[in-house]
């Protein structure tokens, strides 16, 4: 959307005239005039997402991203609290980070890579996780910096397209972060990926 005074209003405006209750709204990047906003939706049953993007690209200067599904509920956590969480058990905080990632991040997995291990192998993971050996590890990009890329359908069998992101735990770990579909990762998010990971080291 726009960036500039009444953007938000109008947006949250025009999701509230179809129906729909805002359970929280964060700034994932603003830059060139423009910001990308994430906003949680109660969306009542006989609402269709369409109904919801339809209803948001009427404003002006707005468009609709991605919309899918969360898969908590809509249960949120930011960055500050999976702070918190891992200063109070720093022996686990690589393992506390990803239990928070799909929440802090909006994707839907995240796993514990071991990179000093030969093949790589996953050390921790969350239940929606797939299972990813030594070769599909390998084949994703350099784990050893941070990064994103594209997999297409079938990167892991019976999975589909999805996003990957990473960062480092220190000199042996790395954190991976799957979204099924999209969106793309955006720099920023990968930045505070990064900025996670290095404290969980």
């Amino acid at each position: 959307m726009p960036d500039r005074p009444g953007a938000l209003g109008a947006v949250a405006s025009a999701v509230g005239m179809v129906g729909c209750d805002i359970k929280s709204i964060e700034i994932v990047e603003t830059q060139d005039g423009h910001g990308i906003d994430d906003f949680m939706l109660d969306i009542p049953t006989g609402v269709l997402p369409d109904t919801v993007v339809s209803a948001c690209q009427e404003v002006s200067d707005v468009h609709v991203l991605w919309i899918s599904r969360h898969h908590d509920s809509g249960t949120l956590q930011s960055d500050l609290e999976t702070l918190e969480q891992m200063t109070r058990d720093p022996q686990h905080a690589a393992e506390v980070l990803v239990d928070s990632a799909p929440s802090v991040f909006h994707c839907q997995w995240a796993v514990l890579v071991d990179r000093a291990a030969t093949p790589m192998t996953i050390s921790y993971a969350t239940a929606m996780a797939p299972d990813l050996d030594g070769e599909v590890l390998a084949s994703v990009g350099d784990l050893a910096t941070a990064g994103s890329a594209e997999v297409p359908s079938g990167w892991v069998p019976a999975w589909s397209e999805s996003t990957l992101a990473w960062a480092c735990i220190g000199n042996e770990r790395a954190i991976m972060v799957g979204r099924t579909g999209g969106p793309d990762w955006l720099p920023s998010e990968i930045a505070r990926l990064r900025h996670l990971s290095a404290l969980a080291a």
